[in-house]
């Protein structure tokens, strides 16, 4: 099988290859989306760099004093290796500066992961998600797994008037508890004997890393709140320790849904903005590439030639098995742009939707 790769996606031929590639895999049975910080940063989310200059170098003073205790060069502008020796400093020593220069931290990624989120950016978004939700009512619902605090999500559903199924109760104090990923929704007529059917635009959205609108309170319940202070957030702040909370509740639970929903047969997994910095998602999706005979790997990045060059190892191993002839598949894309590119099942005639299904069969 042909894959995209950068240099020739721009001719007729391989954008007829791309077409007919996205076409299928939206058919398949499963279609999972797992949604990184290149997604938001469409939106007007910040970078990892926006971050560090919001909360390192806006305080420079004090940052220098808490570097020198934790033995962190500044000129490393990792703010998630900063904030992991914080952290790791505070287990064995009791210092309030640091303590306070860690909570002020954690309020800026708070702040700048909630504060740009304006719906007319979300125009990217809204296409993404009104044309894969626009599957066969058979099919399994599309299912979105994002490492994004924010709502860009959220938002885009609330604007095309699409239900995301996100853990939390129907009901106010919106509660989160894993039974409501099980909940769908029909629409059922007034009268008579039919049972309904399945509303269309439902898609299960799991925050892998937590939210910007989730608030832990008393006994662990985690309830919806609008601006929750940093201590009461329910999020993974970005530090070396998110491996080990993501192991904890509430994320246990999206983690657990994403280690099944790449074993699935029959599977399209969209990895959209993703790095693959993070091991704990990485890894099972690369052991899924590998051992999965039926699954379908599509990663979207407009720099995936440069991060296979000069990236982490996933890139690379990645790479390796779509060299070697896995259904693994590179598509040199922005966000926006990629949202654009998918095609809308809807469009398409019955005869059209057969044909191509023919025309696939046939190249295959």
């Amino acid at each position: 099988m042909t894959k995209l790769t950068k240099g020739t996606e721009d001719s007729a031929e391989n954008r007829k290859k791309e077409e007919d590639m996205l076409l299928a895999s939206l058919q398949m049975q499963h279609l999972v989306v797992l949604a990184g910080s290149g997604c938001s940063l469409s939106a007007g989310g910040p970078s990892m760099q926006d971050l560090w200059d919001n909360a390192i170098i806006n305080d420079q003073d004090v940052a220098k004093t808490i570097s020198d205790k934790v033995q962190h060069d500044l000129e490393d502008k990792n703010i998630e290796e900063f904030l992991s020796k914080i952290e790791a400093f505070l287990q064995v020593n009791s210092d309030e500066e640091a303590k306070s220069f860690l909570n002020k931290s954690k309020k800026v990624i708070l702040d700048k992961c909630s504060g740009f989120l304006q719906t007319e950016n979300l125009d990217g978004h809204k296409t993404f998600l009104h044309r894969l939700s626009r599957r066969r009512v058979r099919d399994q619902r599309l299912k979105v797994f994002t490492t994004n605090y924010d709502l860009c999500f959220e938002y885009a559903a609330g604007a095309l008037g699409s239900i995301a199924l996100d853990g939390f109760s129907f009901a106010t104090p919106r509660r989160y508890n894993p039974l409501f990923f099980s909940y769908d929704i029909v629409r059922r007529p007034r009268g008579g004997d039919d049972m309904g059917n399945y509303l269309e635009g439902v898609f299960l959205l799991y925050k892998l890393h937590g939210s910007v609108n989730w608030k832990r309170v008393e006994d662990g319940v985690i309830i919806e709140k609008t601006q929750p202070e940093p201590g009461e957030a329910c999020l993974v702040y970005p530090a070396s320790g998110k491996y080990q909370q993501s192991f904890t509740q509430p994320y246990l639970e999206s983690l657990t849904q994403y280690l099944a929903a790449v074993r699935e047969p029959n599977t399209c997994v969209l990895a959209v903005g993703f790095g693959f910095n993070d091991n704990h998602l990485a890894e099972p999706l690369l052991t899924a590439a590998t051992s999965n005979p039926h699954l379908r790997l599509i990663i979207v990045d407009p720099k995936f030639e440069e991060k296979i060059k000069n990236g982490n190892s996933y890139w690379k191993q990645l790479n390796k098995l779509k060299d070697q002839g896995e259904d693994v598949w590179f598509i040199p894309d922005e966000f926006k742009d990629f949202a654009q590119r998918i095609p809308d099942l809807k469009s398409l005639t019955p005869a059209d939707t057969l044909m191509k299904a023919i025309q696939g069969v046939t190249r295959e």
